[in-house]
């Protein structure tokens, strides 16, 4: 059962999260509301008492119906409502289900697609719909949505191809000469935490200090230049997190400081109409010859069956070409909760993978809140594909098909 109804989400370039302040009093005074009956909910759920879960679901829906809201607002949160009008009727087929009543099951499953539920991973994996899995219409219902798996349209995406890009920057990083870089450096106290073992352990431990250190909330922009020591600051001088951009951005420097050419990565979706997005990182080890997928908001790295640590592009492949991927056991969100690789691989980041960009020069605080930018954004995209950006999304200024080209192995440092 999908327990998680409110999911608003904000595209700054950051990830999704649950829902906070908008800014329209009755809307927010809707969701808290919805959130008072969610809690009740759950409690039942839990309990397994499942016509008080009913009788909650049903109560939600009503206050949704019952929404009124000026035009403005209504058309602003379309989605939001879609979503929470989906999940609802999602858990509302799970609860008739549990209690064997088959047919409003297939019915309640039918208006959470009529709403927008699309997560055909999720709802032919939930053990709660076991009851209804041999109904016709309910195999034909699933069937219906798998076109918007996100693994599957990953994996029916174009290929990349070998072309001329000859009249393309090449890709750069701020040497660890630069005044700024020292200091992040110093600030952080880098070396100690890199350690003294071989440069993979150093990459490592340098991702786990990022994560531990600076907290992620996908939706606020923090209020701040930035670069590491500055997004440092605001996060322990307010409490308040960073979205996923800026937290790469944070630990992009840290890496750079250290000698290590890195990039953070802004991973796409294929849908216009989808506002989230992820940033993560990409480090290059000459220990392994590579790059190597980091990802600080959730601690993360990926590696084959075999152990071997894996690049974004190698990520990718596997993904399309069904490989076994193993995601670190420690992976998590703001050591709250952990990740899997079903998730975190198989849904959130098959589905942010469709195209990618970087700057074309890694360097200190790439992306200043107050001082004009001079970056080139570098997009790769399968071919034919022509994507649509959200708002809050940098249109790049150059466009490649061509993975060698955009992964190329760092040449110099500037």
């Amino acid at each position: 059962m999908k327990k998680i109804f409110i999911l608003f989400v904000i595209i700054i370039g950051g990830s999704f999260t649950t829902f906070g302040q908008t800014g329209s009093p009755i809307f927010d005074n809707f969701i808290s509301k919805l959130d008072s009956i969610q809690k009740q909910y759950s409690q039942y759920y839990d309990k397994g008492e499942y016509k008080k879960t009913e009788a909650s679901l049903r109560e939600m829906l009503k206050l949704t119906d019952n929404l009124e809201l000026p035009a403005e607002d209504m058309t602003k949160y379309k989605i939001s409502l879609a979503s929470i009008k989906a999940n609802t009727y999602y858990n509302l087929a799970c609860t008739y289900s549990l209690l064997n009543k088959k047919k409003e099951a297939v019915n309640a499953f039918e208006k959470a697609i009529e709403a927008s539920y699309s997560e055909y991973r999720h709802a032919k994996a939930d053990a709660d719909l076991d009851n209804i899995r041999k109904e016709k219409k309910f195999i034909a219902l699933l069937n219906q949505i798998k076109q918007f798996d996100k693994l599957f349209i990953l994996q029916n995406s174009n290929k990349y191809q070998k072309e001329n890009t000859d009249s393309l920057p090449q890709f750069t990083y701020q040497s660890t000469d630069n005044r700024n870089l020292k200091e992040v450096r110093t600030f952080f106290n880098l070396d100690s935490v890199a350690g003294n073992g071989d440069e993979v352990s150093k990459i490592i431990n340098i991702l786990n200090f990022a994560h531990n250190t600076i907290k992620h909330n996908g939706n606020n922009f923090a209020l701040c230049e930035f670069d590491a020591i500055d997004i440092y600051n605001y996060n322990k001088s307010t409490g308040k997190g960073v979205n996923c951009r800026h937290l790469a951005i944070a630990l992009n420097e840290m890496y750079l400081s250290m000698g290590f050419s890195s990039r953070y990565v802004t991973c796409m979706p294929k849908n216009p109409d989808d506002p989230d997005c992820h940033v993560i990182n990409t480090v290059y080890s000459t220990q392994l010859q590579k790059w190597v997928w980091v990802d600080p908001t959730f601690n993360a790295y990926v590696k084959d069956e075999n152990g071997n640590l894996l690049s974004i592009a190698e990520v990718r492949e596997c993904l399309i070409a069904n490989k076994p991927l193993v995601l670190n056991e420690d992976a998590n969100w703001n050591n709250i909760s952990k990740q899997t690789k079903e998730y975190y691989l198989d849904n959130y980041m098959a589905k942010n993978l469709y195209w990618i960009q970087c700057i074309d020069y890694s360097r200190f605080n790439p992306e200043s809140r107050y001082r004009k930018n001079e970056n080139k954004y570098i997009a790769l995209l399968p071919v034919g594909f022509e994507f649509d950006l959200p708002d809050g999304i940098i249109t790049p200024k150059y466009v490649t098909h061509d993975p060698d080209y955009f992964w190329q192995a760092p040449q110099n440092n500037n």
